[in-house]
Parts: C-alpha cells; sequence; structure tokens
C-alpha cells in the first residue's frame, strides 16, 4: 500500500497476470485492516 495524494493506493498481483488497483481513504484503509485482524483470528 502506498500513499498517494490524500489517499492510499494498494496493488494486488492476480493470477494470470494483471494487478488489482484499489484507491482508498484512510477511514476506509482502518475498516479494511480491522475486518481482515477479524477473519484472520
Amino acid at each position: 500500500m502506498t500513499k498517494e495524494g490524500r489517499g492510499l493506493v494498494m496493488r494486488v498481483p492476480l493470477e494470470g497476470g494483471g494487478r488489482l488497483v484499489v484507491e482508498l481513504t484512510m477511514e476506509e484503509a482502518k475498516d479494511l485492516g480491522a475486518a481482515l485482524q477479524q477473519a484472520t483470528s
């Protein structure tokens, strides 16, 4: 994840090539982090 402008950009490699690019606000990134922690605990 990299900071670009006012938000964060996450680039996720995909099978078969290519990349999924998602732009998030700081609040969205925090929510995503919390959801991932719940899913992995």
